[in-house]
């Protein structure tokens, strides 16, 4: 189903000199919802719009407020790698008047002052800050936290014999390392995982969702001022790049979303394939692939998020003969060019091990923690499996429910049963925090560093 343009937007859209293109050949002067039952399928409704548009499409955002949906492999490098004219100041929005009261995706487009909204020179100082002090994380002590949260997480069903591997599994334990990193309780993942996951959903109660996030950094921001330690708050609060208050909080809200959203959706989707491809199990299971090769393999087709908001048009451009104008909405769409038949004529050949996939975004703005995520996932799911190796999918591979969201599809849940054992010992989970450079200071070797956000 197709919605007619506003009569005030028409000629943004008919009037662009798509070259050599008409709109929309099912229903001229239409445009496609990105949410909502017009979505249910996103690899279908992709194709449909590369069929019709090419490698960019104009579809309508919550509200039907019209933005520009990135498809093809090169279109979205081209746009993610210039800062100009496709900028992430989303200030820029010549559309942001008409923005409802609780649009639900306000709190992932509303502009703040951190490396996600800032190019050029300001985004060079605040990145710093970030890929410094996720550099100064040990990759050894996150492995050890992921595989005591991961014991503590099926000690919580292990003797039941049963579990959801999403809501009991997967949704939490990216949010429980996280808290950690941050120098949180642990007893705050929970609640936090439920508020990261409904914000990114854009639900009705996203606003109320982030709330509780903001307050529980604002928290954490004011103990730390008291009582530094060895922590990404304490770190980012005290590097060199001088970051305000303002700056501080919407970077740890970036960190812990980012990292949250990404990990959680790989894991989940990661074990899906596991538990319903007997080839892709026996390949890892018979040593012919690594888990990290896998773990590619499902950045590829089922990666985290398919469309990432977003970049703003700064001046006038061209973009695959479509004229975007300054202050139009463009939304990034990794999901798309992952399957462009330019880049990849043939879907059935595997993708393990290949890292030019654009889940973790590119140019300036690549994820600089797409690391953590990797060693998060890869650690939770290798640890899982050991534990319970013999675990199996409760209903048919095709009965396994999704949830359609705006900006990605994502298990409902992912039902198992396995046998019953008694509680695994726990590892005291002890995370030295100790920094790169004072590991250094000491003579002690830290091998390998980790990061986490976009």
């Amino acid at each position: 189903m197709t919605i007619p343009i506003p009569e005030h937007l028409r000629a943004r859209f008919e009037l662009k000199a798509h070259v050599g293109r008409p709109l929309s050949d099912e229903d001229p002067g239409g445009l496609l919802r990105l949410h909502g039952p017009e979505a249910a399928d996103p690899t279908a409704l992709f194709a449909r719009l590369r069929a019709t548009y090419g490698q960019v499409a104009p579809v309508l955002l919550p509200g039907d407020l019209p933005v520009w949906l990135v498809l093809g492999y090169q279109a979205n490098l081209d746009v993610a790698r210039t800062p100009y004219p496709y900028t992430r100041d989303s200030r820029l929005w010549n559309l942001a008047d008409r923005v409802p009261a609780g649009w639900p995706l306000g709190p992932t487009v509303d502009w703040e002052p951190t490396c996600a909204f800032t190019d050029g020179p300001a985004h060079a100082r605040v990145r710093s800050a970030v890929t410094d002090s996720l550099d100064d994380l040990d990759r050894h002590g996150i492995r050890r936290y992921v595989v005591r949260y991961t014991k503590m997480l099926v000690n919580e069903f292990i003797r039941t014999g049963k579990a959801d591997l999403v809501g009991q599994y997967a949704e939490r334990l990216p949010m429980f390392v996280m808290t950690r990193l941050l120098g949180m309780d642990e007893a705050d993942g929970p609640r936090l995982a439920d508020a990261a996951r409904d914000l990114m959903t854009g639900s009705d109660t996203a606003a109320a969702s982030n709330d509780i996030i903001v307050t529980a950094l604002t928290d954490l921001m004011e103990s730390k001022k008291g009582q530094p330690g060895n922590d990404l708050t304490s770190w980012l609060s005290t590097h060199e790049s001088g970051l305000s208050d303002v700056e501080l909080h919407g970077h740890l809200r970036l960190v812990l979303i980012a990292a949250y959203e990404t990990t959680a959706n790989l894991i989940a989707n990661t074990l899906h394939m596991i538990l319903t491809d007997r080839r892709f199990r026996a390949s890892l299971s018979g040593g012919h692939m690594t888990l990290t090769d896998a773990l590619e393999g499902m950045l590829w087709d089922e990666l985290p998020l398919s469309v990432v908001p977003g970049r703003w048009a700064s001046g006038d451009s061209m973009l695959d003969g479509w004229r975007i104008e300054a202050g139009d909405m463009l939304l990034l769409g990794p999901g798309a060019a992952n399957v462009d038949p330019e880049i990849r004529p043939d879907l059935s050949v595997p993708m393990h091990g290949n890292r030019s996939h654009l889940a973790f975004s590119a140019g300036p703005h690549r994820c600089p923690g797409e690391d953590i995520g990797r060693a998060i996932a890869d650690t939770g799911i290798d640890t899982l499996l050991t534990l319970l190796p013999d675990m199996q999918l409760t209903v048919e591979q095709d009965e396994v429910r999704w949830d359609y969201v705006m900006l990605s599809k994502r298990l409902s849940e992912l039902p198992v049963q396995f046998q019953p054992r008694p509680p695994v010992a726990l590892s005291s989970g002890t995370f030295s925090g100790r920094s790169r450079r004072a590991a250094a200071a000491a003579g002690c070797p830290v091998t390998g560093a980790a990061s986490t956000t976009a």
